[in-house]
């Protein structure tokens, strides 16, 4: 049986307030969490007319103080998308859209006479950089690069919103599967067409989560009692990039007789491509696991077969 004191925290957040709530991920997790009976608030650059929405600027620092009064849980997904290749503007985009949003939210909270209790922001696996076939957790170090670089000042951005009041946790999210958007959204014209196949010499390793599963990871976060810090939302079973390849194509009943050649990678998309398609990533959840979160599609195969179905 449960504690009930543990329980009784585990069902308190009612009113979140999200950034990002138009997103591949933001969409699903506020459909989720009304389902659930929370009450959502959008934060938007501009008014939809729903009178719950919340107007911010980020890059101009303005956001209405007491539209936060209240509020049990704020979920921060703001940033520029990174699929395309860097120039250095787009570097300043990604870097800038992640940390003043950040910055912003950490500074309103800190501002706030009743704070959230829970303060969940975005980072992304990205932090650990390329390391091989090092098997990693939350514990590991950073690793080096723009994407590390930018992770790690993007967690330090949220970090300073802890309180005695607010715990922040940092979601390090892995590939998320799910063809409304991301990394499977693109693959699969290729894949239809028998034109998919691994990239590089597909020993990279891939970390990944079925956008379902993140959902609920999200929501379990939510309504945790003690977690804080980072914690890693990726499904338990990374697998190496020609083993994705195999089993995407298997799902779909297709061959595989495409390679993207390193190189040609390095050539499209330079910096974006040798960080997010040709570098290793081996992470484990080991946090969200010991929380006692439970995947409901832990292998490759079967979150491609939901959320594909």
């Amino acid at each position: 049986m449960s504690n009930p004191a543990r329980q009784a925290a585990e069902t308190s957040i009612s009113q979140v307030v999200i950034a990002g709530a138009t997103g591949f991920l933001g969409t699903a997790l506020v459909t989720e969490l009304e389902r659930n009976g929370m009450t959502v608030r959008r934060l938007r650059r501009h008014s939809a007319g729903d009178a719950r929405d919340i107007v911010w600027h980020p890059e101009r620092d303005e956001l209405d103080l007491a539209a936060l009064e209240d509020v049990d849980a704020i979920v921060n997904l703001a940033g520029e998308p990174i699929a395309q290749r860097w120039t250095s503007e787009k570097k300043t985009a990604i870097r800038d859209s992640r940390i003043q949003a950040t910055s912003l939210l950490s500074k309103t909270i800190c501002r706030l006479q009743r704070r959230p209790r829970l303060f969940l922001s975005g980072s992304a696996i990205g932090i650990y950089g390329d390391r091989g076939d090092e098997e990693l957790d939350e514990d590991s170090s950073p690793g080096r690069g723009f994407l590390a670089k930018t992770a790690i000042a993007w967690e330090g951005s949220a970090e300073a919103a802890t309180s005695a009041s607010t715990r922040v946790l940092a979601l390090r999210t892995g590939v998320v599967l799910n063809p409304e958007g991301g990394a499977l959204a693109r693959m699969l014209l290729p894949y239809k067409l028998g034109l998919g196949g691994r990239i590089g010499s597909g020993k990279q390793w891939m970390s990944w989560i079925g956008r379902e599963d993140w959902v609920r990871a999200v929501l379990f976060l939510l309504r945790s009692s003690t977690l804080r810090g980072p914690v890693n939302l990726v499904a338990p079973g990374p697998v190496p990039n020609a083993g994705f390849t195999k089993t995407l194509a298997r799902v779909l009943g297709r061959p595989t007789l495409g390679v993207v050649p390193a190189f040609l990678v390095d050539l499209l998309f330079g910096e974006m491509g040798r960080e997010t398609l040709l570098g290793s990533q081996r992470i484990h959840p080991r946090r969200l696991m010991e929380a006692g979160f439970q995947f409901a599609h832990p292998t490759l195969e079967s979150a491609l077969r939901a959320e594909l179905s």
